[in-house]
C-alpha cells in the first residue's frame, strides 16, 4: 500500500523517541487544569435547585440525596476541586460564622496568637512560617466589625491570599497530630511514622483530605465540623459530626461549620 499523501505527513511527523502518550496526558491535565481555574475557589450562594441540574436524569441516587439535603438546609456554596477544598470551604464557613460571633471570634484570636510558637517548638522553621502566619492574621481581622461576607468572598478567590490561608490550615493540622503522635500513629497505613505522613499528606498544597485531617483540625481549633456524606448507599446523606473533646458522655455540640462530602470533594452547607 503506498504511504498517504506528502501533505499529510508534514502535517505530522512522527518521532519514535517521543513518548506520546505523555504528551496527550500532559494535555489532558492542562485543560482540566484551565477548566478547575474557571471555577471559583469560593462560589456566591446557590440554591439545591440550582445544583440538582449537575446530575442527569439517570443519577437516582443523588438526585434524591440532594431532595434530603433541601429538608435540612438552605444554601450551598461550592468551592473549587483542587485538592483544597476541604481546607479552603472550612476557612471561609467558619470565619463567616465568626462575623456574628465576637467571643467566638476573640478565642479563635487568642489560638492563633498561639499557634506560631507552638509550630515552631515542634520544629518548623520560623523564617518559613512568618509569611503564612502573617498572611492568616490578617485574613482573619477582616472578621473584625465592621467585617463583610462580601470582603470574605474576595479575599478568598485571591488565589495568592487564599492560598496561604489553606497552607497555615496545613501546618496547623500538621502541628496537631505531631504533637499528639501517640493518638494518631495507629490510623496512619503504609508503615509510615506520623511526621512522614505529615511531609506527604498533610502539608503539601493539593493532597485530598480524609478523615484523620478532620478529626485533627476539630481539636487543634476546638471547632465542630459536621459533614455530609453523600455517596451511592441509600437515598439520604449521612451526617457524622466531629466534636473537639473526648468525653464520650458529652453530647455533641452544634456544629460551628457544616460541609458535603461528595468523593474527593467538599462543598459547603448552611442550615436552615
Amino acid at each position: 500500500m503506498e504511504p498517504r499523501s506528502d501533505t499529510v505527513q508534514e502535517d505530522f511527523n512522527y518521532d519514535p523517541d517521543r513518548n506520546y502518550d505523555e504528551v496527550i496526558m500532559a494535555q489532558q491535565r492542562i485543560i482540566e487544569k484551565e477548566i478547575a481555574e474557571s471555577q471559583p475557589l469560593i462560589s456566591n450562594l446557590l440554591t439545591f435547585d440550582e445544583i440538582v441540574e449537575e446530575y442527569s436524569d439517570e443519577d437516582s441516587v443523588y438526585r434524591h440525596k440532594i431532595e434530603d439535603l433541601k429538608g435540612r438546609y438552605k444554601n450551598m456554596r461550592k468551592t473549587r476541586g483542587d485538592g483544597n477544598c476541604f481546607f479552603r470551604a472550612f476557612g471561609f464557613s467558619f470565619l463567616e460564622k465568626l462575623l456574628q460571633d465576637a467571643d467566638g471570634y476573640k478565642s479563635f484570636v487568642d489560638v492563633v496568637h498561639k499557634s506560631k510558637d507552638m509550630l515552631i517548638s515542634l520544629g518548623f522553621p520560623q523564617f518559613t512560617l512568618e509569611d503564612f502566619y502573617d498572611t492568616f492574621v490578617d485574613i482573619v481581622k477582616q472578621v473584625e466589625c465592621p467585617g463583610t461576607v462580601e470582603k470574605l468572598l474576595e479575599t478568598f478567590n485571591d488565589q495568592g491570599l487564599s492560598d496561604y490561608f489553606v497552607v497555615y490550615l496545613r501546618l496547623l493540622v500538621s502541628g496537631h497530630l505531631q504533637a499528639n503522635e501517640e493518638s494518631y500513629i495507629h490510623f496512619i497505613d503504609g508503615e509510615r511514622t506520623v511526621r512522614q505522613f505529615c511531609s506527604q499528606e498533610v502539608e503539601p498544597m493539593g493532597r485530598e483530605s480524609d478523615h484523620i485531617h478532620i478529626v485533627a483540625l476539630t481539636k487543634a481549633l476546638q471547632v465542630p465540623i459536621c459533614v455530609e456524606y453523600m455517596d451511592r448507599e441509600g437515598l439520604a446523606c449521612n451526617a457524622f459530626n466531629f466534636n473537639p473533646s473526648d468525653a464520650t458522655d458529652e453530647a455533641d455540640p452544634k456544629p460551628t461549620v457544616t460541609l458535603l462530602y461528595r468523593p474527593g470533594h467538599y462543598d459547603i452547607l448552611y442550615p436552615l
